[in-house]
């Protein structure tokens, strides 16, 4: 199987780009979030009200994670429900972010991310897709942007909003991300030495993608 691997700085457009490349390349694209949204869903119907962890260990030990596509559209089924039309709640979210830093949680995605890359050609992107999850990719991208670009961007998405928050606000809380992601034990945000470096700054969404099509291209010819 041929492999793409992304990582990337938040809002660095790198969610964007991976679906935008699996369609241009006749590529499977899975969306590592999702599952770590479904473990999150399976939490909640479990009614486990403390994130800790012997209830993570519990969590993990009794989950069952597939990932199925239904006319081009990626979905996760957990212990026999599927999750897709609840992954993107709010409450999802921020129970998310609670569970995902967890060890066996990361192995327990890990196995399945594996899998997927050993039956698909497929595109994945994340934070450790490179350095970690899968570190033989045929072509590894590491997608940033300057932390002024990337909170535009994301500002952009909150525009107009109820509750939005203002530019200095997102900028602020985008450079402790940055900070964040690049001090965890787990999952930790890296650059491989053999990744190709792209800053999307001064660039389109369909430069970008011109730009990875032509890198992949020329590595499996």
């Amino acid at each position: 199987m041929f492999n793409v691997a992304i990582d990337g700085t938040t809002s660095s457009g790198k969610s964007t780009l991976a679906q935008n490349l699996s369609k241009v390349l006749g590529f499977k694209r899975l969306d590592t979030g999702a599952i770590y949204r479904g473990i999150a869903c399976r939490f909640k119907r479990l009614r486990m009200r403390k994130v800790n962890d012997k209830n993570i260990a519990k969590l993990v030990k009794d989950i069952s994670i597939i990932v199925s596509f239904k006319h081009g559209m990626q979905h996760v089924i957990v212990n026999g429900i599927d999750e897709t039309d609840f992954l993107r709640s709010e409450e999802i979210s921020l129970l998310t972010s609670e569970i995902s830093p967890y060890k066996v949680v990361r192995e327990k995605v890990l196995g399945i991310q594996r899998r997927f890359a050993a039956k698909y050609n497929c595109v994945m992107e994340g934070r450790d897709i490179t350095t970690v999850v899968l570190p033989n990719a045929d072509v590894k991208l590491f997608i940033t942007a300057s932390p002024e670009e990337r909170a535009r961007r994301r500002y952009l998405q909150f525009e107009g909003k109820k509750g939005a928050p203002t530019y200095e606000e997102v900028l602020k809380d985008l450079k402790m991300r940055d900070q964040r992601d690049s001090a965890r034990e787990f999952g930790k945000l890296a650059i491989a030495e053999d990744a190709v470096v792209i800053d999307t700054t001064n660039k389109t969404l369909d430069d970008v993608t011109k730009i990875c099509e032509e890198i992949v291209r020329s590595k499996m010819h």
